[in-house]
C-alpha cells in the first residue's frame, strides 16, 4: 500500500494520484513533505533543546515574547504548521487531481517559514509588529495556496482544511497581539491547541481506522475498525464546542464536565478502531498510541478545570503526546511511502517512537509530580529532541535523495 493514502483516505472521493512534474532543481523542493518534514523536525529538536537553558535563565533570546510564550509559540505556531503544511501539500493533489507544488513556489513557502522563525527569535530588535507580519505571512500563503488548489480542483468537501488553517492563522495573530498588549498569550495558546486537537480528531480520525482496515483485511483477517461515520462527526462537533468553551473559560465545573464527557467519547471512538490487533505493524500501532493522548488530554484538562491537577498536564498530553507522536507517525509513514520504500518501521523508526513516548510520559509526570519536576523536564526535553533528531538523521538522506516519487 502506497502512503499516498496517508492523505487520500481523508477524502470521500478521490481522483487518480497525479504524477509529479519533472524536477531538475534541488530534490528537497520536489515535494512539499520533503523540506517541511525535515526542517520541521530539526527545528522541533533544537527549539526544545534551547528551551531548558532559557527556562532556567542560563540563555537569553532576543525575542519580545516572555520565555514561556516563546517556547509555546514556536512549538504551536512554528514546528506544527511546518509539519501540517508538508502533510497538506502532499494531500491536496490526491484530492484535486492537480499537480503538486514544487520548485520556486515551494521555496517561497519554505523561506516564509524560516523568516517567521527568525522574526520571532529577534522580535525584541525588529519590533513585535514586524514579527507578527512576517510570521503570519507563512500561514497566510499556505491557506491561500490550499484554497486555490481546492477551488481549481472543485474539491469543495475539503474546504474545511482551509477553514482550520485559517483558524490556526487567526490564533497566531491573536497570540502576537495578546502577548504584546497583555504581557502573556493565554487565549492565543488555548486557541491554537484547540485547532490542533480538532485537526488530529478529523484527520487522525480518518486515516487511523482506514489504514488499520486496509492492513487487517490483508494481513490479519477478523474484527475490523468502524469507518468514519455520523458518530465520529458528532464526537468531533461536540469536541469543537467543548474546546471553544475551554478557550474562553478554562476553569469551572461546566467546563470540566464537558471536557470529561469529550474524553470518554474519544476513548469510545478509539476503541472502535481495533488498535489492539495492530501490534505486529508498528507504523499502524503508533497512530493508535498517538491518538490515545487526545482523550488523555481531555481527561487531564477536565481534572485541571476542577482544580485537581496543574493545567500543563493535559496540555502536554495533547501537544507532546497527541501532536508529537501523531506527527512523527505521519512523517515516517509518508516519507517511506512517497519515496517508494516499504511501509515498515525499522529499528531506528521504532526508537524514534519510543523516545517520543518517553517524552510525553515524563512531561505529564512533571506536571503531576512537582517534587520531581526539574528532573522529569530534563528527561522529557532530551527524549523529545532525540525523537525528532532521530527522525531527521534516519529520514534526512531519503528526503534529500533523488528518486522516483510515488
Amino acid at each position: 500500500m502506497s502512503s499516498t493514502t496517508v492523505e487520500s483516505s481523508a477524502a470521500p472521493k478521490r481522483k487518480p494520484v497525479p504524477r509529479y512534474r519533472s524536477h531538475s532543481g534541488w530534490t528537497v523542493l520536489s515535494a512539499g513533505f520533503r523540506p517541511f518534514f525535515l526542517f520541521g523536525a530539526i527545528f522541533a529538536a533544537v527549539a526544545v533543546a534551547l528551551w531548558l537553558p532559557v527556562y532556567h535563565g542560563e540563555l537569553t533570546l532576543q525575542t519580545a515574547f516572555a520565555p514561556r510564550d516563546w517556547h509555546v509559540h514556536e512549538m504551536l505556531y512554528g514546528y506544527l504548521p511546518a509539519v501540517i503544511t508538508g502533510f497538506r501539500l502532499t494531500a491536496i493533489p490526491n484530492w484535486t487531481g492537480r499537480l503538486p507544488l514544487q520548485g520556486k513556489p515551494l521555496l517561497v513557502l519554505v523561506l516564509a517559514w524560516f523568516a517567521g522563525r527568525l522574526s520571532v527569535a529577534f522580535s525584541a530588535d525588529t519590533g513585535w509588529l514586524a514579527a507578527l507580519l512576517v510570521d503570519a505571512s507563512f500561514m497566510t500563503l499556505v491557506a491561500l495556496a490550499a484554497a486555490r488548489e481546492i477551488a481549481a480542483g472543485r474539491n469543495w468537501r475539503n474546504l474545511n482544511v482551509v477553514a482550520l488553517l485559517s483558524l490556526l492563522l487567526a490564533g497566531n495573530i491573536a497570540f502576537h497581539l495578546e502577548a504584546h498588549f497583555n504581557g502573556g498569550a493565554d487565549y492565543g495558546i488555548r486557541a491554537g491547541i484547540a485547532v490542533v486537537i480538532l485537526l488530529i480528531s478529523l484527520i487522525g480520525g480518518r486515516i487511523t481506522p482506514s489504514f488499520t482496515r486496509n492492513w487487517l483485511v490483508r494481513e490479519n483477517p477478523g474484527r475490523l475498525p468502524q469507518p468514519f461515520n455520523k458518530l465520529d462527526m458528532a464526537i468531533v462537533a461536540f469536541s469543537a464546542l467543548t474546546l471553544l468553551l475551554w478557550v474562553v473559560l478554562p476553569v469551572g465545573a461546566a467546563t470540566g464536565t464537558v471536557l470529561l464527557i469529550a474524553g470518554v467519547l474519544h476513548l469510545v471512538r478509539l476503541a472502535r478502531w481495533a488498535g489492539d490487533r495492530t501490534l505486529r505493524d508498528r507504523l499502524l500501532l503508533v497512530l493508535h498510541v498517538g491518538y490515545l493522548f487526545v482523550p488523555i488530554g481531555f481527561l487531564l484538562t477536565a481534572c485541571a478545570a476542577f482544580g485537581l491537577v496543574a493545567p500543563s498536564a493535559g496540555i502536554h498530553a495533547w501537544m507532546v503526546g497527541g501532536a508529537g507522536i501523531m506527527t512523527l507517525a505521519v512523517m515516517t509513514r509518508a516519507s517511506l511511502g512517497h519515496t517508494g520504500q516499504e511501509l515498515k518501521a525499522s529499528v531506528p523508526t521504532q526508537a524514534v517512537y519510543l523516545a517520543a513516548l518517553i517524552a510525553v510520559t515524563a512531561r505529564v509526570a512533571a506536571a503531576l509530580l512537582p517534587a520531581w519536576s526539574d528532573q522529569l523536564l530534563h528527561v522529557s526535553a532530551l527524549a523529545w529532541s532525540a525523537a525528532f533528531l532521530g527522525f531527521a538523521v534516519s529520514y534526512g538522506p531519503t528526503l534529500l535523495a533523488r528518486g522516483k516519487p510515488h
